[in-house]
């Protein structure tokens, strides 16, 4: 269960996860992140790229809506082409390929936003949940490295 704080306008917020991990937000004149122990998500303007690192094994829904809202706050600056490179995301738990179908479903409702998903194939778990992306939008480019 989540306590604290989390805000997504220039200021810091401290929240805890259900499995006990600190989580910190912020945002920069470069973009958006959300760091912890275990894993980061980090938006970066300049390159309009979501990269999310590490493993993600968040309790549930709850403990995931900070990522939630930094993606959404991503579909709100509305980039024509958007990147979301999961390379170095060695681990994603079920509710984590909720949100990220979630999101796609998002950004495929969009209509104008472009988005393009890099994986990698040495990550045994992404050939086949990041090829089902493409079914829920179809016009999804998926790079692998």
């Amino acid at each position: 269960m989540g306590c604290g704080v989390w805000l997504i306008q220039m200021k810091l917020a401290v929240s805890d996860a259900s499995d006990g991990t600190k989580t910190l937000s912020s945002r920069n004149r470069k973009g958006m992140e959300i760091t912890s122990e275990k894993y980061s998500v980090q938006y970066d303007e300049t390159m309009q790229t979501v990269f999310c690192r590490g493993a993600l094994r968040l309790a549930g829904m709850e403990d995931y809506a900070p990522i939630v809202q930094l993606l959404d706050q991503v579909l709100e600056d509305h980039p024509a082409i958007l990147k979301l490179n999961l390379q170095e995301l060695e681990f994603l738990n079920s509710s984590g390929i909720n949100v990220l179908s979630k999101f796609v479903l998002k950004v495929r409702d969009k209509e104008d936003i472009k988005l393009i998903v890099n994986g990698s194939t040495t990550i045994p778990w992404q050939e086949r949940s990041l090829k089902n992306l493409q079914r829920l939008m179809p016009s999804l480019e998926l790079t692998w490295d």
